[in-house]
């Protein structure tokens, strides 16, 4: 595994949410104090607070891609164009490895990944079923093979 993948996994595992992990291992190359860039994708945990919608780990990458390559001006078209490009080339490429962008489908049949507001305890059991820690990895993995990450 990488050394972003790695330590994207750990984050997680000291219990970051999956799009916290991602963008915490990221920060320093992102010039973001590290509280403050997991604290701005501290929402989209659980597919967006737990909505069960796009995985968090892809929320990060688009957040990572998004600082990196992002745009300010409204007029930015091709900005804006080359931008969506590389967005859903690495979300194409997440779901290749993965079957998936959407965290209900990557969470299928685990018993308690509803979408109650109510976060589930880390505990032993919680990491062993479920897949984000290898996920939030994957997630970091693509984004350090992106030549605009370095």
């Amino acid at each position: 595994m990488s050394e972003k993948g790695e330590k994207a996994k750990a984050l997680f595992l000291q219990g970051y949410n999956c799009a916290q992990a991602v963008v915490g291992a990221f920060a320093e190359e992102l010039g973001l104090d590290f509280d403050m860039a997991v604290q701005l994708v501290s929402g989209f945990g659980g597919g967006m607070g737990r909505l069960r919608q796009v995985c968090g780990t892809v929320s990060g990458m688009v957040f990572v891609a998004s600082v990196k390559l992002g745009y300010s001006d409204p007029k930015a078209t091709v900005e804006k164009k080359e931008l969506y490009q590389e967005i859903q080339r690495i979300a194409e490429q997440f779901r290749k490895e993965n079957g998936s962008i959407v965290c209900a489908e990557l969470l299928a049949g685990v018993k308690d990944a509803d979408n109650s507001p109510i976060p589930s305890a880390r505990t032993k059991d919680y990491y062993q079923k479920r897949p984000c820690a290898e996920l939030a990895a994957c997630a970091a993995e693509i984004l350090e093979g992106c030549t605009w990450i370095r």
